[in-house]
Formats: C-alpha cells, structure tokens, sequence
C-alpha cells in the first residue's frame, strides 16, 4: 500500500471517529436527560407532569420515525446555521446528533423503567429527597443497561456516518463509495467494509465489559 493511499485511509477513518465520537457525546448526554425526564415525569412516578410527559414522547416517537437519510436532508438549513456549511465532517455531526438522541432517550428510558419500584419506595420511605432518589438509586440500578444501550447507539452512529459520508460527510463511507464505488476498486469497498467490522467489534467488546463491571448483580 503505497504511503498517499495509506494516508487517505487514515484520514478518513479520523473523520469518521471525529464525527462518531462528537456526535455520540452529544446524543448520550442528551439522551439520557431526555429519559430522565421522561421517566420521573410518568404518572406514579417522582415527578408526576402527565401533560410533560406525553408531550415529550410525542416529539421522541416522532424524530425516531424519521429515516437518518431524510433528516440529514431536512437539516440541511439548521446545519448551515450552527456550523456555516452542510458539507464535511463536522456539518454531519448534527443531523447524527438529531438522529441518536431520541434512539437512545427510548433504550435508556426502558433501563430506567425496569429499576425495581420496591428500592424507590425503599428509598422514599427512608426519608430520601427525590434527587437523591434519581442519582444514587435510578441511575446506578439502571447503569448496566444505559450502558448496553450506549453500545448500540455509538454502532447505529457508525452505521449512520457511513451513510452520511455518501453525501459529503467524508469518513469510510465517503471513501467506500468515490474509490470503491464510482471508480469500481472493489478492494477499496471491502476493505472499508472489513476495517468498520473491527471498529464494531471493538465497540461491542468495550461495551460488554463495561456492563459487566457496572453490574453489582454479578
């Protein structure tokens, strides 16, 4: 592999590690403050707000309708208004954001829900205010899940900038698609293919045992 050739790889698997890496700090946080809200605004639940509550769902159901290739179009003028362009690595970071926030509030919010109601009660009758209850009960019963659900989002990313580097992003899908694709280098298609395999698997593997470590179950 000659050195031009090797740096093109390695820049475009940079871009794509810029953009999965960005995107999904900005999707988990976000994320998981939406399922927070959404879980202690249930009825029955901390923070009763029924109409909050359906709202906010409302808007989650909707976002995770949209197909990842139609949002990227649809916001093409919010892209251009938070980082002046709609091309390259960093224009994409925004509609993945958009994308995975509401994939991930969903997997998160289930985590939540499946925390045992016995140790809320518990903490609550023990005189806990509800804050409390929230960040020394809900989110470390629920962390192994919230982690789980962490690994398939940053996978759904990378599956997702790839995508998006067919329309400009940049990063392996990018490259898979003007060597692999338009000049017919099958090479280049599939070894795209085999190093985004790796980067899953790595993902995967790093995923799981941060679980397992998480999990006082065990």
């Amino acid at each position: 592999m000659s050195p031009s050739t090797l740096d093109r790889y390695l820049r475009a698997f940079l871009e794509t590690l810029t953009m999965v890496s960005i995107s999904a700090l900005i999707a988990i946080l976000s994320g998981l403050a939406l399922a927070l809200v959404l879980t202690v605004t249930a009825p029955s639940s901390l923070y009763p707000r029924p109409r909050l509550n359906k709202a906010l769902s409302i808007t989650v159901n909707t976002f995770r309708a949209i197909p990842f290739i139609i949002l990227l179009v649809a916001m093409l003028p919010v892209t251009r208004w938070i980082v002046g362009t709609t091309l390259g690595t960093w224009a994409a970071i925004v509609p993945l954001s958009a994308n995975l926030i509401p994939f991930f509030a969903r997997i998160a919010q289930v985590s939540l829900n499946d925390v045992d109601p016995g140790l809320i009660e518990a903490a609550r009758a023990m005189g806990c205010r509800r804050r409390h209850i929230v960040r020394h009960v809900l989110l470390p019963e629920a962390l192994p899940g919230i982690i789980g659900g962490m690994t398939v989002s940053v996978i759904a990313m990378i599956n997702a900038s790839a995508m998006a580097g067919a329309v400009g992003a940049g990063g392996l899908g990018d490259l898979a698609i003007r060597y692999g694709y338009e000049r017919y280098e099958t090479r280049v298609m599939f070894e795209v293919i085999v190093i985004l395999i790796a980067l899953v698997s790595v993902v995967q593997f790093t995923g799981e045992w941060l679980a397992r470590r998480a999990d006082h179950k065990r």
